[in-house]
């Protein structure tokens, strides 16, 4: 055994000892696997509903404001970290699999109860990685809770609120993988972002807008300026503000429309190749290999990473204790902030920041004077726009290749999969290995096109803005999630109508 998969076979007897949610023994029913989903769900929002205990809501600064929809959490709730810790857990193991670092072969049932065992203890270990640095720097406990048991005391019950919140979502996202349908990374994410998209799109709350009030959703704020404004002062503001003016302008519902209807097409876009039963004659079926093959993880992690990004830059910043390192501390070509804000102003983490709607980088270059933010010009928004396109383009294609290496979607775990079902290519020998040459010719060019797909429609609704501050990520993760649920109840119904299914989706 190799040195470095002997070494994560010590520390799995310790993870092991971690709570876990028991896998079925058997098949479990559809109905039963909806209800676990449900289930999960509502406690998911109820989770987002309550607040850490103690926390000073009136000084606390979300860091992951920007990235909000992706981490699928909410502020000052016990859901702060989101899925944060999970995902980079993820990231940290898939690339050092799929860099040969850590030698484990995940087709091997051993290997992969150790590489799921192990994540574990990496998500207890990114947990506290996470919540550290935000309790000490931007969550404080309220002054009660400081008079009862010292700022320490109260920083620490924070923090112990931020671990037991997150670890819960962990083990609820066993449980929609476990005994549910799909994953519970991803109706987590499409929970949170369908709940911005509707209330972007159907808030009639009244906002301040400065000079006027108007309702905060796109629709009731369109009904509004028309039976509202006259036709002079329409055309003097009411048009500018309404198509592109905060919050939630119509050109942002119009970008998130076309969004869903692209993606909605490209999921439906595959190459589906013949396929023949090898003792049943007469019995053909089809494998599909998607154009967004790589599905919408390359985006999630991709994102994530920035998310990362952004955080350190601003404890780099801003925190009292980091932003006194020499070179890196208080460095505004790292990244500048702004007292209150959580986005980046300046520096590199700008350059990295994902733009919000065309108001920030379109009408500046445009218009410099009126849209202009002081700092910086014209050719600089589009060396950021360039650089966040380009960055999120070339990352979801690097994640893309690692995840389908990681997950079993590669050429040859494909042809073992279809070899094992008892299907064959027509006019091809029933051997693995010729059908991994034939899949060779699609599987490697697809996975690049998915990544680079997936990271530049990403990349461009958040240029064109989305409505509820959903950004572009969520909106398209949230389409493809939900496009892919329909497809797993899809599975889930035909494996339970017809149970030879079974062997050949994977099911128990």
């Amino acid at each position: 055994m190799e040195e470095t998969q002997s070494l994560l076979y010590k520390i799995k007897p310790l993870s092991d000892r971690l709570p876990s949610v028991k896998r079925p023994e058997g098949h479990v029913h559809f109905r039963t696997k909806m209800m676990w989903v449900i289930v999960v769900l509502v406690l998911y929002f109820v989770m987002t509903n309550v607040y850490l205990y103690g926390l000073d809501r009136s000084t606390m600064l979300d860091i992951f404001a920007q990235y909000r929809t992706i981490m699928a959490g909410a502020s000052g709730s016990l859901l702060q970290l989101g899925i944060g810790p999970i995902v980079t857990a993820s990231i940290i193991m898939q690339l050092f699999v799929g860099a040969k670092i850590i030698k484990l072969d995940l087709t091997k049932r051993d290997d992969k109860a150790c590489y799921q065992s192990v994540l574990k203890l990496l998500v207890i270990v990114m947990i506290v990685f996470e919540a550290i640095p935000q309790v000490a720097g931007y969550l404080s406990p309220s002054a009660g809770l400081t008079g009862a048991v010292g700022d320490i005391g109260g920083r620490l019950i924070l923090i112990l609120q931020l671990f037991v919140g997150s670890y819960i979502i962990f083990m609820m996202d066993e449980v929609v993988s476990k005994w549910g349908i799909g994953s519970g990374i991803s109706l987590f994410i499409a929970a949170g972002v369908a709940q911005q998209l509707f209330t972007g799109t159907f808030n009639w709350e009244m906002v301040d807008m400065g000079s006027m009030e108007v309702p905060g959703g796109t629709i009731p704020r369109a009904i509004y300026y028309v039976f509202t404004l006259s036709p002079a002062e329409m055309s003097s503001y009411g048009y500018e503000s309404l198509f592109l003016g905060s919050p939630n302008p119509v050109i942002a519902l119009v970008g998130t429309i076309v969004i869903f209807f692209v993606v909605a097409y490209l999921e439906s876009t595959r190459i589906e190749l013949p396929l023949s039963h090898g003792n049943a004659r007469g019995a053909r079926g089809r494998y599909p290999i998607k154009l967004l093959y790589a599905s919408n993880i390359p985006v999630i992690l991709m994102s994530a990473l920035l998310a990362i990004v952004s955080m350190v830059a601003l404890l780099l910043y801003s925190n009292n204790f980091l932003s006194g390192i020499p070179l890196i501390g208080h460095n505004g070509a790292i990244g500048y902030f702004v007292d209150g804000s959580t986005t980046a102003a300046g520096g590199l983490a700008w350059y990295l920041s994902a733009p919000t709607g065309l108001v920030s980088w379109l009408m500046p270059i445009i218009d410099p004077a009126t849209y202009g933010d002081g700092i910086h010009g014209p050719l600089q928004h589009l060396a950021h726009v360039a650089v966040y396109f380009s960055v999120m383009v070339m990352g979801s294609i690097l994640f893309a290749k690692f995840w389908v290496e990681t997950t079993n979607l590669g050429p040859e775990a494909v042809a073992k999969q279809i070899q094992k079902s008892g299907m064959q290519m027509p006019g091809f020998r029933r051997d693995p290995r010729v059908l991994k040459r034939v899949l060779e010719r699609y599987i490697p060019t697809i996975t690049i096109m998915s990544g680079a797909i997936v990271g530049a429609l990403a990349a461009f609704a958040d240029m064109v803005g989305t409505t509820g501050n959903a950004s572009g990520t969520g909106v398209l993760l949230t389409v493809g999630i939900i496009i892919h649920f329909y497809e797993a109840m899809g599975r889930e119904q035909m494996m339970e109508m017809n149970p030879m299914m079974r062997g050949f989706f994977g099911g128990e």
